[in-house]
C-alpha cells in the first residue's frame, strides 16, 4: 500500500518561503514520477511540479518556474517542494502524488497540506 504524507504547509507573507515535504512509503519508487499539485478554493486541481525518482528530471508549471524547486532524497524516500518568492495566488492546498513512469495518471495521493500566503 503506497502512502504519501505531506508536511510543511503554513501561513507566510508574500515574498517569503516554505518547504513542503512528502514522505513516501509502501514500495520501491524507482519506477515512479512524483508530483506536486495544488487546489485553490473554487478552482480545479492543477499541476505544479514533478520529478522522476531515478535520474531526477523535473518539470514545472509556468506559473512557478524560477520560484519553486522540486527535489528528492532517495535515502529518505522523501520529495520536497521548495517555494520561494511566494505570492497570494499561490495560496492553496498542496498535494503530493505518485505515478508509474509508464502511465499518465497519478494513482496515489497524499492528504494535502494548506499553504496560505498573505499580502
Amino acid at each position: 500500500q503506497v502512502q504519501l504524507v505531506e508536511s510543511g504547509g503554513g501561513l507566510v507573507q508574500a515574498g517569503g518561503s516554505l518547504r513542503l515535504s512528502c514522505a513516501a512509503s509502501g514500495r520501491t519508487f524507482s519506477s515512479y514520477h512524483m508530483g506536486w499539485f495544488r487546489q485553490a478554493p473554487g478552482n480545479e486541481r492543477e499541476f505544479v511540479a514533478s520529478i522522476r525518482w531515478i535520474g531526477g528530471s523535473t518539470s514545472y508549471a509556468d506559473s512557478v518556474k524560477g520560484r519553486f524547486t522540486i527535489s528528492r532524497d532517495n535515502a529518505k524516500n522523501t520529495v520536497y517542494l521548495q517555494m520561494n518568492m511566494l505570492r497570494p495566488e499561490d495560496t492553496a492546498v498542496y498535494y503530493c502524488a505518485a505515478r508509474v513512469v509508464t502511465t499518465m495518471s497519478y494513482n496515489y495521493w497524499g492528504q494535502g497540506t494548506q499553504v496560505t500566503v498573505s499580502s
